[in-house]
């Protein structure tokens, strides 16, 4: 297994450059993303939609990876992210996302976020 710390901060780099093509090949085909005010999703197909409806509301999001922390199979990575909502307002928010992965891929994601009423 390679190191799942830098997998980590390439998926936000993906994320930050709104790609979701290369993304995909970062999920295992039945990855469960929890995220907060939301219902667990279940699927590589149904993460992806998310994240392309986020990029909607979110024209513009930056992450920044802080910290790492990983343990076997399992990464935690705390960041902030700024950017400009779809009403051309500024953004900026700070969390914990959980990884956990089979292999190389993610079979499982949570968010845990600072301001969860900014959107």
């Amino acid at each position: 297994m390679g190191d799942l710390s830098n997998r980590v901060r390439q998926f936000f780099e993906l994320l930050s450059a709104q790609k979701l093509e290369p993304m995909a090949e970062f999920l295992t085909e039945d990855a469960r993303l929890f995220f907060p005010k939301t219902q667990p999703l279940t699927g590589s197909e149904k993460i992806l939609k998310f994240f392309q409806i986020l990029f909607r509301q979110y024209p513009q999001l930056i992450f920044v990876v802080e910290h790492t922390i990983a343990q076997e199979n399992k990464v935690a990575a705390h960041w902030r992210n700024k950017g400009i909502t779809r009403k051309n307002e500024p953004y900026e928010n700070e969390g914990v996302t959980l990884f956990f992965f089979e292999g190389e891929r993610v079979s499982w994601m949570s968010d845990f976020f600072k301001d969860t009423g900014k959107f």
